[in-house]
């Protein structure tokens, strides 16, 4: 955990001894300071969990159970970000109950028409769900693992109670797991959908000098504000097509991706190499969709640096369209897990 500490000394009047009260104007009693208030000064990400295994070490944060950090031999696999800072462009951001935008906040669920903020106003769009900015909890913590946990309590426009239990594990040969588990803690059913926002790299300066492997063979048009304009297309003679290991050079990609291959175990693995590095990312079951951003937008300072590589379990505006939507019931869970490996050289 990173603290910095400092002492105020608060100033009491010289007429009243410690641990008094006076009267001011009206008879109102006043309290009088008394004593050194210790004041810890907190990161903007809040606590800091730090976890090892064997070559790699992770960052989670109290902030939005988000992944702030992660290394192979001290090398960045992720955007990073210190801990005073916020987020850039969402890295390393655990979303839910919902990835990804709903146009104009707004939409139906079980008879009711419900109306979210619009957390990205010049979009006119409700993004990346509610959690990001909350503080949870540790639930458990070991030198390899961590677990927090966060109650999503009821809000306008989203009217229903989450427990949500965000879990990050390091294993020296298989990497980081990282699972998110959702139970329903309300009296009525709740529409829920998950994503998670990490941007990979494999050291070169900018994401145009990596090879990208993505097993996917749809992508999703969408509109100017990432609204799907139309169904998903086949990628075949798209610059969206990475089926085959291929360059990215200066392809543009902020788009969501379907009809994913998997292994036996129902993984879908992605592979961005550079250089001797080549880093794999996997989704688990449920993990239906991938949104591949390629940072054009982003600023100088992360513009195409890193590739972001986003699991949904439903694509954008899901919450409007309806199209892979989870409805839990009182009492439900789900579970969904994705992972980051450095493949040997």
């Amino acid at each position: 955990m990173v603290q910095l500490l400092a002492g105020l000394k608060v100033p009491r009047s010289p007429s009243s001894p410690a641990g008094t009260h006076s009267r001011g104007a009206g008879g109102r009693q006043r309290a009088q300071p008394s004593r050194l208030v210790s004041m810890t000064l907190i990161p903007l990400t809040g606590t800091q969990y730090d976890i090892r295994a064997g070559d790699y070490e992770a960052t989670v944060t109290e902030l939005g159970a988000g992944i702030r950090r992660l290394r192979h031999l001290d090398r960045r696999l992720i955007t990073e970000y210190e801990p005073d800072d916020l987020p850039p462009a969402a890295a390393g951001q655990l979303l839910a109950p919902w990835p990804n935008r709903i146009d104009r906040g707004q939409y139906a669920f079980a008879g009711h028409s419900l109306q979210l903020d619009l957390s990205e106003p010049a979009r006119g769009t409700a993004i990346h769900g509610l959690t990001r900015w909350m503080g949870w909890q540790p639930v458990t913590l070991a030198t390899d693992a961590v677990t927090l946990l966060l109650v999503l309590h009821g809000r306008p426009g989203y009217p229903f109670c989450l427990e949500l239990t965000a879990a990050y594990q390091l294993d020296p040969a298989s990497g980081l797991q990282m699972s998110i588990t959702a139970r329903n803690a309300g009296s009525r059913a709740a529409p829920y959908g998950t994503g998670s926002h990490p941007y990979l790299t494999a050291g070169t300066p900018v994401i145009d000098q990596s090879e990208l492997e993505l097993p996917a063979g749809r992508w999703l048009p969408a509109d100017d504000r990432g609204i799907p304009s139309a169904e998903p297309q086949d990628v075949t003679g798209t610059p969206y097509d990475f089926r085959v290991r291929a360059l990215i050079g200066s392809t543009s990609i902020d788009h969501a991706l379907t009809g994913l291959a998997r292994d036996s175990a129902g993984r879908a693995w992605a592979q961005l190499s550079g250089g001797n590095t080549s880093v794999a990312f996997w989704a688990g079951p449920g993990y239906d969709w991938l949104q591949v951003f390629s940072g054009d937008a982003l600023d100088a300072a992360h513009r195409r640096r890193a590739l972001a590589i986003e699991p949904m379990t439903c694509p954008p505006n899901a919450f409007a369209s309806g199209i892979g939507v989870l409805t839990l019931a009182p009492g439900e869970s789900v579970t969904h897990s994705w992972g980051i490996r450095v493949l040997p050289s």
